[in-house]
């Protein structure tokens, strides 16, 4: 989503004694709280993502947050908010485009999907963004839904068939066009026969929906948004609050997937 939606390299400390002999210490991982007005979300960020994790420490410390909506919420799929234009927005205003003027490098972590609870960072869609930089502020929680083993393997080829048919439309109308400034006689077979060789050295370097027997567990116990795994950062999860973040997606909206009433994150802290 450009309307930023809408899915890591490890930190390992090291200490040496007086003989130079290396322990592994293993940091402690850091707790931000949202107080909304309609309950609170208690969030710890993972130090597999530590871009993202000392990212959100220093809003939270700059009370960034404080004051700003879940601007944007669809229910079974997730609850999004960060976006600065949201303090103060007037009723039916089009959110979803501001942030604190800077991205942050993409973090995937394997083993880091998109299940229910998780916290992940909006950004820019592949065209103009096609590092997939996360938004500096911009976040969403996860909601999702869990999945039937077999309504999984369908989601999964929904979404890679949607890949590769892109791929085909975009050398096919380039084709069409070609062949029509030349005068030549259109036949739609014969441009599948040229483009199609290019479609599918294309689509072999797309990044497809693949899931784990790890992901397949988790999405049809726990639940979660698979097709966003890879292509979005995740750098955190709900601890305590996931009631809450139900109850946010449960929310009537309006126009742009707008709550009718506001979600306000009245103020964020650090818990630890």
């Amino acid at each position: 989503m450009k309307k930023l939606l809408l899915l890591f390299a490890v930190t390992t400390l090291f200490a040496c004694n007086a003989n130079t002999e290396k322990k592994e210490v293993k940091q402690e991982e850091r707790v931000i709280q949202f107080q909304t007005n309609k309950g609170n979300i208690t969030l710890k960020l993972y130090n597999e993502t530590p871009k993202h994790r000392d990212n959100y420490i220093k809003l939270v410390n700059e009370k960034f947050f404080d004051g700003l909506l879940f601007h944007r919420v669809i229910e079974s799929f997730m609850i999004q908010g960060g976006d600065p234009d949201s303090k103060g927005a007037e009723p039916g205003k089009r959110l979803g485009e501001g942030g604190p003027g800077y991205q942050i490098d993409a973090e995937f972590v394997d083993g880091l999907i998109h299940k229910k609870g998780v916290l992940a960072a909006a950004r820019e869609g592949d065209q103009a963004n096609p590092q997939k930089r996360s938004s500096g502020s911009q976040f969403y929680i996860v909601q999702g839904k869990i999945f039937r083993p077999g309504e999984l393997d369908s989601l999964v080829m929904k979404y890679n068939f949607r890949a590769k048919n892109m791929i085909y439309q975009k050398y096919f109308r380039a084709k069409y066009s070609e062949l029509s400034k030349a005068g030549e006689v259109i036949d739609n077979i014969k441009i599948d026969s040229l483009i199609m060789p290019i479609v599918e050295k294309e689509f072999a370097k797309y990044p497809k929906v693949e899931l784990t027997d790890y992901q397949k567990k988790i999405y049809t116990t726990v639940g979660g948004t698979p097709h966003l795994d890879g292509n979005y950062t995740v750098f955190g999860e709900v601890i305590e609050g996931l009631d809450i973040v139900d109850k946010i997606a449960a929310s009537e909206t309006g126009e742009y997937d707008r709550p009718t009433e506001d979600v306000i994150i009245k103020k964020a802290v650090i818990i630890k």
